[in-house]
C-alpha cells in the first residue's frame, strides 16, 4: 500500500481529541477521512480543526463507509470496543483499540479473535510506554547500572475531589470504568514490561468521593516471575504525590518527579510537530544515586512512535507495537484485583 492508509476515528471526546487525531494529521502515511461524534460542540470543534474530514454522527454512519477505510480508531469507552470492533474487522478495516482494552478478558479475547478471522491488526493503544520518564527508567534498567532490581514503584495520582460527569466516573468496574482500568492499565502494562509475567498480587481499592460508583483510589502490589515487586499506586484524591518512578536496585537506585508532559502539552493545543514536544526541562529530571547522586537527563517523549508502528502493521511491515495479548493479560490482572479487593479481609483475633 503505497497511498495514505485512510482512517475513521469514532469519538471526539479527549481520547479522540487529544490522544488519536493530532497524531493521525501529523503523520503523512495517514489520512483522515471520517470522524464520528454525536455532541454538535464537538462536531463544530472537529470540522473547525480538520476541514478535510467529513462529520458524522454515529459509530453506524461511520461503519457503513468502512469500505473506503483502512484503519478505524475506537476513541470509545471501554464497553464499546467488543462490538465496535467486531464491526470494523469485519468490514475490512485494521483497528485501533484506546485504552482500556476492554471491560473484561472474555470481550478482549473475542477482539483478538476478530482480528485473527479477519488477518487485519489489532493496535492497543498503550501510549504511555512512549513517556519520556518511562523510556528513561526503561533504559536504565536495561543498562544494569542499578544492578538487580528488587522493587519497582510506580505512582500516577491526581487531585480530582469531586466526581466528574464523565463515563469513567459515573459507571462501574463492569464497563471498564474506575481508576484501575483507568490510569491501572498504563502502569501495569508499564510494569509488565519491565520485569515480566505476574505469579502474586496484592489489591486495595477505595471509592472515596461522594457518589463514587467506582474506584477512585487503589494500589496494587505484583510479584513478579522474575522476583521483582512492582508497587503501583493510582488515585484521583492525591493532593500530593509521591515519585512518578522510583527504582531500587543492587547497585543503585533512580527516582524521578512529576508526570510526563506530553498529555498537558497536547491539551494545551500543542502539535506532535512542534520542536519542544516530548522535551523535559533540566529542572524536572530525575535522580540517579549509587552512592553519589546524579541528575540522568530524561529521555524524549514520543507519543508519535505508537502510529508510526500502526502505520508499519498496517501495511504489513511489522507487527502491531503493542502486542494485543500484552493488553490481554493487562486487563486479566485488572480482573484478578477486583476479585482479591472484593474479598473479605482477614483480621488478627
Amino acid at each position: 500500500m503505497n497511498r495514505p492508509i485512510n482512517v475513521g476515528v469514532i469519538g471526539y471526546g479527549l481520547a479522540g481529541r487529544v490522544f488519536h487525531t493530532p497524531f493521525i494529521e501529523a503523520n503523512a502515511d495517514f489520512s483522515l477521512q471520517v470522524i464520528s461524534t454525536g455532541d454538535p460542540a464537538r462536531q463544530e470543534s472537529a470540522s473547525n480543526r480538520y476541514p478535510g474530514a467529513t462529520i458524522v454522527s454515529s459509530p453506524e454512519e461511520l461503519l457503513a463507509r468502512a469500505s473506503d477505510l483502512d484503519l478505524i480508531v475506537l476513541a470509545t469507552p471501554a464497553h464499546t470496543h467488543r462490538e465496535l470492533g467486531t464491526a470494523a474487522f469485519a468490514a475490512g478495516a485494521a483497528v485501533v483499540v484506546d485504552k482500556p482494552f476492554a471491560p473484561s478478558s472474555a470481550d478482549a479475547q473475542a477482539l483478538i479473535d476478530a482480528s485473527v478471522e479477519a488477518n487485519r491488526p489489532l493496535n492497543v493503544f498503550q501510549n504511555r510506554r512512549w513517556d519520556g520518564d518511562f523510556l528513561t527508567v526503561r533504559h536504565i534498567v536495561d543498562s544494569g547500572r542499578l544492578g538487580p532490581i528488587h522493587r519497582f514503584e510506580s505512582t500516577f495520582e491526581r487531585w480530582s475531589p469531586m466526581r466528574k460527569e464523565r463515563w469513567q466516573d459515573r459507571t462501574t468496574p463492569a464497563t471498564g470504568a474506575g481508576i484501575t482500568f483507568d490510569i491501572g492499565s498504563h502502569l501495569i502494562d508499564q510494569a509488565l514490561v519491565l520485569f515480566g509475567p505476574v505469579e502474586e498480587l496484592h489489591a486495595e481499592m477505595s471509592a472515596v468521593r461522594d457518589g463514587a460508583v467506582s474506584e477512585d483510589d487503589a494500589f496494587l502490589s505484583l510479584h513478579h516471575a522474575s522476583g521483582v515487586h512492582s508497587h503501583l499506586s493510582m488515585s484521583s484524591v492525591a493532593a500530593l504525590s509521591g515519585p512518578r518512578f522510583r527504582v531500587l536496585g543492587a547497585k543503585g537506585a533512580y527516582s524521578v518527579d512529576g508526570l510526563d508532559g506530553q498529555e498537558a502539552a497536547l491539551r494545551d493545543g500543542a502539535l506532535p510537530t512542534d520542536p519542544s514536544y516530548g522535551t523535559t526541562s533540566p529542572s524536572e529530571w530525575g535522580v540517579l544515586s549509587d552512592g553519589e547522586a546524579e541528575r540522568i537527563p530524561t529521555l524524549r517523549g514520543d507519543y508519535p512512535a505508537f502510529y508510526s508502528g500502526v502505520a508499519a502493521a498496517v501495511r504489513g511491515e511489522a507487527e502491531p507495537p503493542v502486542d494485543p495479548h500484552d493488553a490481554l493479560e493487562v486487563v486479566r490482572i485488572i480482573e484478578w484485583a477486583h476479585r482479591l479487593a472484593a474479598a473479605p479481609s482477614s483480621r488478627m483475633a
